[in-house]
């Protein structure tokens, strides 16, 4: 009979350590990067939540869609929205609890959803924390009425002020 020689147990120890740090420390490492490798009951947990008092059915209609950059030029592009209704700005109700408009620089038409943010300000954007480079801050909102800008500066410098007037 031949014998093999076995190692003894202290010597298999740093090979085991070895393989346990291998498979483990990612594991722990992946946990202090903030996300978590496991899906969560709550994956919303980055939206923001819909705000008070303003529903996706005071946006949807048909607009006239004017804009200014500074505050005495409001009055003249209230007139000017109002004058666009010829050819109206559609907002439509989108596919899940949003609407469908554009974004800054896309002629393509996405789903926007309303979202509260700190200070009870209202934002419309895309599925991420109220207050996203990507949202409008929603100023004012009645009835025949929406003031908004882009909450990006450089967006915002460009486009300005919006005033989106009720078409009858």
């Amino acid at each position: 009979m031949i014998r093999t020689p076995v190692e003894p147990l202290s010597a298999q120890r740093p090979t085991l350590a070895i393989l346990a740090c291998g498979v483990l420390l990612p594991l722990v490492l992946a946990g202090c990067g903030g996300e978590s490798l496991l899906p969560t009951a709550s994956s919303d947990a980055a939206s923001a939540p819909a705000p008070t008092g303003i529903t996706r059915d005071a946006l949807i209609g048909r607009w006239g869609v004017a804009s200014f950059h500074a505050d005495k030029d409001r009055k003249r592009t209230e007139a000017e929205a109002r004058s666009q209704c010829k050819q109206p700005y559609v907002i439509a109700k989108g596919p899940g609890d949003g609407v469908m408009m554009h974004v800054a620089d896309d002629p393509k038409l996405y789903e926007l959803r309303l979202k509260a943010g700190p200070g009870g300000k209202t934002y419309l954007g895309f599925e991420a924390p109220a207050g996203d480079p990507q949202d409008r801050e929603l100023l004012s909102v009645k009835p025949k009425e929406i003031v908004a800008r882009f909450v990006d500066p450089d967006v915002s410098t460009r486009y300005g002020t919006f005033i989106y007037s009720r078409c009858s």
